[in-house]
């Protein structure tokens, strides 16, 4: 049987280990996607630190995966071998749960995520249920898309629904993996863009992805400064720091939301008069279908928005995602098998 090289996790908080294994076979329904490029995600985390609910070991992470179509099982309407693709974060749904039912496929009951319910993309091959796959537009390059099938859809999912409309102020905290994307994405959509982060010297990147105006959160109250500029429609909160989502909330207009995309570990703690007075509300948002991540893609090319991004061979994944988890990475590290 074929071989091929995978990293994969073999107990929690184990390292990032390379293997060769047998290259493996798509059941019905199923396809085998030979990777172009995957992307390090800080949610795979959950994966390498075994905190996500039923993973089990051996586990090959990897959830921004762009790849050639390399065999098809049996069921699989449409899609055909040589065609290129993507798989996000949205892995797979039952189809028959009361979510699904309504046709909320990212909400499903037992939904599945690469990297977790099943190997990912951190391997030269890798097997997904066809209703996870999104079509790649041929203008993007592997490893410019597979950050936008976490990070990417992530930030214009929740923008587009966020309820705020052309010209309302939206304030993006953070400017990393999801922030930079994020600021992007909020200026094409047409929203005056304030980005917030820590330090002068992100205000030159922040004016030059978009954004309109500049808060520095080390020395600023950014609640203050966004209330001075009218109040935020939407705050979207990029940045794993439940303290500073807090903070923020008093910065949004009235019916304005925010945004819960970074997964913070401490609790968010808001005042209940914070949010009842101004009818203000916090919403999370988990991602999105493959559907959303085809939209996402398109919007990409339309409005010319790409990832800034690192690449390291897989070889090399364990450097990659330190480098992710140590906050240097400039934004986005892509392995390239």
């Amino acid at each position: 049987m074929p071989l091929m090289k995978a990293v994969l996790v073999e107990k929690a908080n184990g390292p990032l280990k390379l293997v060769e294994r047998s290259r493996p076979e798509p059941g019905p329904r199923q396809v085998r996607i030979k990777v172009e490029a995957c992307g390090i995600c800080h949610s795979d985390v959950f994966t390498v630190a075994g905190l996500y609910p039923g993973l089990q070991f051996p586990r090959v992470p990897g959830h921004e995966v762009i790849g050639i179509l390399d065999a098809v099982g049996a069921d699989v309407p449409e899609w055909k071998t040589g065609m290129r693709v993507g798989v996000g974060w949205h892995g797979g749904h039952c189809g028959h749960c009361p979510r699904c039912r309504r046709g909320d496929f990212i909400t499903c009951t037992t939904g599945q995520v690469p990297g977790i319910s099943y190997d990912g993309g951190y391997a030269e091959y890798m097997i997904a249920p066809f209703e996870a796959l999104a079509a790649v537009p041929e203008e993007l390059s592997s490893a410019d898309a597979a950050p936008l099938m976490c990070a990417g859809i992530t930030t214009f999912n929740v923008l587009r629904h966020s309820g705020a409309g052309p010209g309302d102020l939206v304030a993006v905290t953070g400017i990393g993996g999801l922030g930079h994307l994020a600021v992007q994405y909020a200026a094409k959509m047409g929203f005056r863009t304030v980005a917030v982060a820590r330090g002068d010297d992100k205000a030159a990147l922040a004016k030059k992805l978009g954004a309109h105006d500049y808060i520095d959160s080390a020395k600023q109250n950014v609640a203050e400064e966004l209330t001075k500029r009218g109040g935020a429609q939407a705050i979207l909160a990029t940045v794993t720091d439940g303290k500073s989502m807090g903070e923020a909330i008093g910065g949004l207009a009235a019916d304005g939301k925010l945004l819960v995309i970074g997964a913070a570990l401490d609790p968010i703690e808001v005042p209940a008069l914070a949010l009842i007075l101004q009818r203000r509300s916090i919403l999370g948002w988990p991602s999105g279908t493959s559907a959303d991540s085809e939209d996402t893609l398109r919007f990409s090319v339309l409005s010319s928005i790409r990832p800034m991004i690192e690449t390291v061979p897989l070889e090399r994944a364990a450097e990659g995602y330190e480098r992710m988890l140590s906050g240097k990475a400039r934004f986005r590290m892509v392995l390239v098998p």
